[in-house]
């Protein structure tokens, strides 16, 4: 099989786009534009750092537009997802998924595993 690009290169690429952090802004963007507390509320997990980082990230990679609404106040900020983020989202989704429909088997496996690792004198 031959990966399509330079490993080198898509390597840092899917680890950010696979990241969960990065996975939940772009879906919860694909809803529509967010002000950085809309987001922080949906994501209830996350930390305040977390969030500025990971949307950082993605501003910087160019998934998201970061707008200043200037004509309130206090001025606001928007994020919403660039035609680049757009484009991701089915695949995020079908990740999606696919994760959803084999977590079952996946805990299977993953059960089965340690408690054959568990009981081989040789590990």
């Amino acid at each position: 099989m031959v990966v399509p690009g330079d490993c080198e290169e898509i390597s840092p690429i899917l680890s950010m786009v696979g990241n969960k952090w990065t996975v939940l802004a772009i879906l919860i963007l694909s809803e529509g534009p967010k002000r950085y507390n809309q987001m922080r509320r949906e994501i209830e997990t996350i930390s305040q750092r977390m969030l500025t980082v990971t949307l950082r990230g993605l501003e910087r990679d160019g998934f998201i537009v970061r707008r200043v609404i200037t004509d309130r106040a206090p001025p606001q900020v928007e994020y919403s997802l660039s035609p680049m983020g757009e484009a991701v989202v089915p695949l995020l989704f079908s990740l999606c998924d696919w994760s959803a429909r084999h977590v079952a088997k996946i805990a299977e496996n993953r059960r089965v595993f340690d408690s054959q690792r568990a009981s081989d004198p040789c590990v």
